[in-house]
């Protein structure tokens, strides 16, 4: 492919139901009829265009010919599904939603109307609300039960969508830190709206966290199956960025257990739950997280790779996660919120948690003695890793080829 660092390479693409064209398994089963021993699997998070894609693809990639040992034959493979921009920017460009929601295209456009119009009226309000919900799935009904039978995952329905749209915007508006929280509103519509569009935010976030999922489990996960009935012997690793992170992560929903073609995984600044390979929740005993044992359909390591410096993960991502359960707990600036319930935590910003026995390390530590061969384990690669898109890193490539076992000794 012109422009691309590495070759072979392949795409794999996907739509937002997971589906993709016929053949796309054959054409890795074909790479290793070529003598490809060792694929590596790129998937994005943050893209919204497959040339972006392309483009962060092969800069990752550039490395990795020289860090291979002798006798490694790798392939190459970049994932393009249609995801949106998950940054640290406080307002993002809500109009480049279309681009990857155009089935929803009238909302979104009214819904950004509605931002900077910023109508006073009570009734503006509850058309963004009805339209917020619109955005995310979830049918009109007002209570958090109804929607959630509604769409049948209660857990990835975000209680604030059925909560009242002025309190909302107030809520999101004081943890936001957008203002002191006035007595009922009576500071205007301008604090309300700038709540808002942290809102909006938010609603776009969950569709973009049930997508990541559903590509991961319905499309790629089956995909490396056929690839491993077709060619057993065909080392898979796979890699993801951001969302891309849970992309793959859920692809081993998507295996049937008997079969195991994965060699190793890295995540990184990877935008789901720190308790996704949890057996039992710490604030939650009876319940486990929603990947609990997947790191057992992985031959090697699975490898978190986090930074404190990631604010899109240390600030939004917890918003996201508290206001999904508990709209009513969105009381004082967010970094008070935060940091007194470490239930919201994103594996791209501490790691792995709630796994008994999975070793912590430091980026200098690995790039020294290499990544244990199996289990999950997490790596701090602040002194690397600056932002949440910070992942064009020869150290991170490093620690990939570490975790596949592939790398000169």
């Amino acid at each position: 492919m012109g422009g691309m660092s590495v070759d072979p390479y392949r795409e794999i693409v996907f739509d937002k139901d997971g589906e993709g064209p016929a053949g796309q398994a054959a054409d890795l089963v074909g790479l290793a009829r070529r003598g490809v021993t060792d694929l590596i699997v790129f998937t994005h998070g943050w893209n919204n265009s497959p040339s972006g894609a392309t483009r962060l693809y092969s800069d990752f990639f550039a490395p990795f010919p020289e860090l291979l040992a002798p006798g490694v034959e790798a392939g190459y493979a970049g994932v393009v599904w249609p995801s949106m921009m998950f940054t640290d920017e406080p307002v993002p460009d809500f109009r480049a939603l279309v681009t990857v929601l155009p089935e929803k295209e009238r909302a979104i456009v009214r819904l950004t109307e509605l931002l900077e119009l910023a109508p006073p009226e009570e009734a503006a309000f509850a058309e963004f609300g009805a339209l917020l919900r619109e955005l995310a799935g979830v049918g009109g009904e007002a209570s958090l039960g109804a929607a959630a039978e509604a769409t049948g995952s209660g857990e990835d329905i975000p209680a604030f969508l059925v909560a009242d749209p002025m309190e909302m915007c107030a809520l999101f508006a004081d943890a936001a830190g957008t203002g002191a929280p006035p007595a009922r509103f009576g500071d205007g519509p301008g604090r309300l709206w700038k709540g808002g569009r942290e809102a909006l935010r938010q609603a776009t976030y969950h569709v973009m966290k049930r997508r990541a999922g559903q590509v991961g489990e319905r499309g790629l996960g089956p995909v490396l199956a056929e690839v491993a009935r077709a060619a057993p012997g065909l080392r898979v690793h796979l890699v993801g960025h951001s969302m891309g992170a849970r992309l793959v992560a859920y692809a081993l929903r998507g295996l049937p257990g008997a079969l195991r073609p994965v060699r190793s995984m890295t995540l990184l600044q990877g935008a789901f739950s720190h308790y996704a390979f949890a057996a039992r929740l710490p604030h939650a005993p009876d319940r486990s997280g929603a990947l609990r044992d997947m790191q057992l359909r992985v031959r090697g390591p699975v490898v978190a790779c986090h930074s404190h410096h990631d604010s899109a993960l240390g600030v939004f991502y917890p918003l996201a996660s508290l206001a999904a359960r508990d709209s009513a707990s969105l009381t004082g600036p967010l970094g008070r919120v935060v940091a007194r319930d470490p239930r919201w935590g994103a594996i791209g910003w501490d790691g792995f948690q709630g796994v008994p026995g999975a070793p912590r390390r430091m980026l200098a530590t690995v790039l020294r003695d290499g990544v244990p061969a199996s289990g999950c384990v997490s790596v701090d690669t602040a002194e690397a890793v600056r932002s949440h898109s910070d992942v064009r890193r020869p150290e991170l490539a490093r620690v990939v080829v570490s975790a596949a076992r592939i790398g000169r000794r």
